[in-house]
This record gives C-alpha cells, sequence and structure tokens, in this order.
C-alpha cells in the first residue's frame, strides 16, 4: 500500500487526519492518536506500521515480512517490512483493526462526538447507470 492508497483508505473511517510527520513518515490518527505510519523514505521507504491487540502480538511477529515496530513508547505495534508480501486486502484489514484499537481506546467523550460525526456525514448513494 503506497501512500496514496494509504491516504484514500484512511478517508473511509470517521475522524481520520492524515499529516506528514518530519518530511518522512505519513501518519494516519484519530482525535490525534496514531493508529497507522508509513515510511516515505530513505532504507525503510514503503514500511507500514500500525496497532495490534496484544494477544496477536507474537503471532504476527513470528510471520516472514513482520516484525515488532520501533516505537518504543507504543507497545503492540508492528512494521511490515515486506509490504508486498500482503495484499491490499489483508493490509487495509490491518490498518481497520488498528484503528478500532485506538478509537476504541478514546476517552467515551471522544468516542460519542466521532459517532455523531458519523451519523452526520452525507451517505454515498449507490448511481444506476441508465438502460439506453
Amino acid at each position: 500500500m503506497n501512500a496514496a492508497e494509504l491516504e484514500k483508505f484512511g478517508g473511509t473511517l470517521a475522524g481520520v487526519a492524515v499529516a506528514v510527520r518530519g518530511d518522512d513518515e505519513l501518519v494516519l490518527s484519530v482525535a490525534g492518536h496514531a493508529f497507522a505510519t508509513l515510511c516515505l523514505c530513505g532504507p525503510e521507504r514503503g514500511r507500514l506500521s500500525f496497532a495490534v491487540e496484544a494477544g496477536h502480538f507474537v503471532e504476527l511477529t513470528a510471520r516472514a515480512g513482520i516484525v515488532p515496530a520501533h516505537y518504543t513508547a507504543r507497545p503492540f505495534w508492528i512494521t511490515l517490512i515486506e509490504p508486498e508480501r500482503f495484499g491490499a486486502a489483508q493490509t487495509q484489514a490491518f490498518v481497520r483493526r488498528s484503528y478500532e484499537l485506538v478509537r476504541e481506546g478514546l476517552s467515551k467523550r471522544q468516542q460519542v462526538l466521532l459517532a455523531a460525526r458519523e451519523s452526520a456525514a452525507p451517505k454515498k448513494r449507490a448511481v444506476r447507470k441508465r438502460k439506453d
């Protein structure tokens, strides 16, 4: 998943902000709490890091292409060091679950505000093609 794809996917999740930190890292956050980062340049370019459930951390880091993230202040974060091993659907599922984990950790007030923002957002309607 490249930066444009990650940013587009992040836009489908309620309350997500996207920012570039330090000129080399794309950060997706909800209510000011990061849930995914993508390295934009250097030897780690393309590596995606995100939060996982504590119970899945050991299982996931035992898989090829996944290592514990180097964020010492963020336990249970992993990094896809070989993102090409994972399809778009699986990568999106990882990022979505990370978003859910961070969102669940927000205060009740913040969760209520996000839910209100979700319900107030205009719904996309399916466009039907006309039969000619």
